[in-house]
């Protein structure tokens, strides 16, 4: 006999896993992947390159082709210098909402599918087949998905829908931004900082790089669609670290900076790289070298995420809007793994979850017991719909 937990319990049971990015999901993974197996559902747990991580890829329903995927990334940001009022892997309810890491990012979503597993189970068999799917580092670039995508891209089995449930409100969004996260790092020559003439300051070349960022973003913004759905309504630039020298008196020989773009669905995803890379080798770079001939500039993607451009009327539109009863889409400027599901496996893509975006990442990050039970009505639909 499997385990019979409330959505709640599940919540609490996964948010208690301590998935921050950094470290391994293998032990929630394997919790999860014992629970279906225990309900006599098999799950394939896939490991990442290192075996320190994995996906996790299940069947509820017939092997076929044509079902839906209920789509989550199991890892989380970090608590750290984040002041909570409790603790941040225990659930904690207070006025009407769960507070914990993760309760609105997004483990509530795959809580609320899981628990509902015997209920499911007991109500009868299904025509069309509902796939679990659980990722690992969705939050530092979606580099776990991909691992995922052949799996789901498989003849056999190949879903004709998925919903991602990251945290909408159970609003519909057929359209995000796409993410590219670049680090530059530029190298100069040391020497004391009286001779100027001499050394190469690498702070001072990457603040003209990130000066060429500010007059990019600029352009962008003046390129903003009126009747556009995105929030801002243009494709976005932005420094966010930055570190290099080691003393006032030494001219700094190196520098680096993190930066990113996000993209609207259907801009040319490589115009802002590529218009810096030729600013960096052509503009800042033979100057550097006219003084050392070894200076550098390393120019590194990260990680890159796709936009999920919007299939108006596609099957998955089409079933979650009716799931929700609902006739508006949305758009939103956030990343998911939807792009990637929706291009690299070919299965029309959504994203639909419970909770607010609004609570992701911040301390005291919950989810009101509202949205858990809009969740649950939308999961016993779903079934509804997969049994008729």
């Amino acid at each position: 006999m499997g385990q019979r937990l409330s959505p709640i319990e599940m919540i609490g049971r996964l948010v208690g896993f301590d998935t921050t990015s950094r470290n391994s999901n293998l032990a929630l993974i394997e919790y999860v992947a014992d629970y279906l197996r225990g309900h006599g559902i098999a799950a394939s747990i896939l490991l990442s390159p290192d075996g320190q991580k994995a996906n996790l890829h299940a069947i509820l329903g017939p092997d076929r082709p044509g079902g839906i995927v209920l789509s989550g990334h199991t890892d989380v940001v970090p608590v750290d210098g984040q002041a909570w009022d409790s603790d941040p892997f225990t659930v904690v309810e207070r006025n009407g909402s769960l507070f914990g890491r993760g309760t609105a990012d997004m483990k509530s979503f795959i809580a609320v599918a899981l628990a509902l597993v015997p209920e499911f189970l007991a109500a009868g068999a299904l025509r069309i087949p509902i796939h679990f799917a659980l990722t690992y580092d969705e939050e530092v670039g979606c580099a776990g998905v991909h691992g995922l995508v052949p799996k789901l891209a498989l003849p056999a089995t190949h879903p004709a829908v998925c919903i991602v449930g990251e945290p909408t409100e159970m609003r519909v969004v057929n359209a995000h931004k796409g993410i590219r996260v670049v680090i530059t790092t530029v190298r100069g020559l040391d020497a004391h900082s009286s001779a100027t003439h001499i050394g190469v300051n690498a702070i001072m070349y990457a603040a003209e790089l990130i000066g060429f960022l500010k007059r990019i973003a600029e352009e962008l913004k003046g390129r903003a669609q009126p009747n556009s759905r995105f929030d801002p309504p243009y494709t976005t630039v932005s420094v966010g670290t930055i570190s290099g020298g080691t003393a006032l008196n030494i001219i700094a020989r190196e520098c680096h900076f993190v930066w990113e773009h996000r993209i609207v669905p259907g801009s040319d995803e490589d115009e802002v790289l590529g218009r810096f890379r030729d600013f960096a080798e052509h503009e800042v770079l033979p100057r550097m070298r006219r003084v050392h001939p070894g200076s550098e500039i390393v120019i590194e993607e990260m990680a890159k995420v796709r936009p999920l451009v919007p299939l108006e009327g596609s099957p998955a539109e089409s079933l979650v809007l009716a799931l929700t009863r609902s006739n508006q889409t949305y758009a939103v400027s956030y990343g998911t793994e939807a792009g990637i599901i929706q291009s690299d496996a070919d299965v029309p893509t959504v994203v639909c979850g419970p909770g607010s975006i609004m609570q992701a990442h911040k301390p005291n990050e919950f989810i009101a017991l509202s949205e858990v039970r809009a969740c649950e009505a939308f999961m016993r639909r779903l079934y509804e719909y997969c049994r008729a």
